[in-house]
């Protein structure tokens, strides 16, 4: 029987996912709808705004996809947080202004938080009392500090009335999800692919009487995932049509367009920022001595519309069709870009080559830390969105065998794994204990199987 009842949540730093127990037995994730689409991954984003009330003006806040809507509707007056999970463990990070007013890291986690179960329609009072938390084995940043981010962590989380808070690493959830099929003693691989980065961790599982005991062994991760894949196809398809590549003429020379312009489409609400007047001052005089100059006009048409958002959206889903068919069509229009484009498998892979070359090298360097070769490796188990791509399955078919793959529910495995743990009579076997983050391999833990 369940010790208590409890929710896991996956924080991650693109989306978030909640799971619990339902009356029916199973364990499921909560679901949104916006805009008639439902869905159970919510966007890891914040707006910040001021509204004049009776009272003076008022800080206002959304979250998710309704934070996304009021950033394209006003993205001057809306602070836009995007990936805020990154500053968890950063002493350097002590706070930040927004509309004069200071908000430090627990501020906005519970700023999001309070938007994420209000959408969810959840009264505070009627959440469990205990809420199981992943985190990563290692903070993203320099010198991240563990011990800081859950401090953090449980202040914003204390707010809405829980009495427990347990961390747990998230490649152990998702591992611990998967341990539940496993029939025999394995070593598994994790690998779990997030929005930013993709971590990849190495644990061996045991059956005994006692139930599964886990022992991690190695760990490693790289800043490439599935934001990487979507600003390669923007790079290859998009960034040419508004001038990537061209050049102008300066005192006599011909110059290359400087591509720092083209880098803020890495991420799309960067774009937006772009839309000032210095910046559309410099592309201007760059539009009247281009070789392309309706080329560098698009890009300013293209900025002063706003359509950064949209358009991920639709490479989004093209890269999501190239996952389940050779061909994906790439259709966009706004002010000076016009594209209907039938995006080929075969080029999308020689696009992202180099940053597969980049996993692979992080999957060589978790098992050299574990002093394992590939043979030794039982499973592996895929999951998040990007383990859906087809050349990332192939990669790890080709190092370790097309039967030892797995996969399932790759985007909410981490909260299933969650909210199973928060079921435990002896939760502490499970919970994080390494105060930096760093270091996995001598956390020994026990599994109630």
């Amino acid at each position: 029987m369940p010790a208590a009842p409890a929710i896991g949540l996956d924080f991650g730093t693109t989306n978030t996912v909640l799971a619990e127990r339902q009356a029916d037995g199973r364990i499921a994730a909560q679901s949104f709808v916006h805009d008639n689409q439902q869905f159970s991954a919510f966007r890891s984003v914040l707006a910040l705004w001021q509204e004049q009330t009776d009272a003076g003006r008022d800080t206002r806040a959304e979250a998710g996809a309704w934070a996304i809507d009021r950033f394209i509707d006003d993205p001057f007056d809306t602070r836009f947080l995007q990936s805020f999970k990154t500053f968890a463990a950063s002493r350097a990070f002590k706070n930040t202004t927004i509309a004069g007013r200071t908000y430090q890291f627990e501020d906005l986690l519970g700023a999001f938080f309070a938007k994420f179960i209000a959408h969810a329609n959840r009264p505070r009072e009627s959440l469990p009392k205990r809420l199981i938390v992943g985190r990563p084995v290692a903070f993203a940043g320099a010198n991240p500090d563990g011990a800081l981010a859950a401090e953090r962590y449980d202040l914003a989380f204390s707010r809405f009335g829980f009495k427990e808070v347990h961390h747990v690493y998230e490649p152990v959830a998702a591992a611990f999800y998967f341990a539940q099929r496993l029939k025999r003693d394995a070593t598994v691989l994790v690998a779990d692919f997030g929005g930013g980065t993709s971590d990849f961790s190495l644990i061996h599982f045991a059956l005994t009487p006692q139930g599964i005991v886990a022992k991690p062994l190695a760990q490693s991760g790289v800043g490439v995932a599935g934001d990487t894949f979507d600003y390669r196809i923007i790079d290859a398809i998009v960034s040419p049509r508004l001038g990537k590549g061209t050049q102008y003429r300066s005192w006599g020379k011909i110059l290359d367009v400087p591509g720092h312009y083209y880098a803020n489409f890495a991420r799309w609400n960067t774009l937006s920022i772009m839309k000032s007047q210095r910046i559309l001052t410099e592309l201007k005089g760059l539009a009247r001595e281009s070789l392309d100059p309706e080329k560098l006009e698009a890009l300013i048409a293209f900025i002063d519309a706003d359509v950064g958002y949209p358009l991920y959206k639709v490479v989004s889903e093209a890269k999501i069709g190239l996952s389940s068919r050779t061909t994906a069509r790439l259709k966009f229009a706004a002010r000076g870009v016009e594209i209907d484009q039938v995006v080929q498998r075969t080029d999308f892979e020689r696009w992202i080559a180099r940053d597969l070359e980049r996993i692979d090298a992080a999957v060589g360097a978790a098992l050299a830390k574990a002093g394992m070769r590939e043979k030794q490796v039982d499973k592996v188990f895929l999951t998040g969105g990007s383990s859906f791509v087809p050349a990332v399955i192939h990669a790890f078919e080709k190092r370790f065998g097309k039967p030892k793959i797995e996969s399932g529910d790759e985007l909410v495995s981490i909260a299933y794994g969650l909210a199973l743990i928060g079921e435990e009579e002896d939760i502490a076997r499970w919970t994080a204990h390494v105060d930096d983050g760093s270091v996995l391999v001598d956390a020994d833990l026990a599994v109630a199987s």
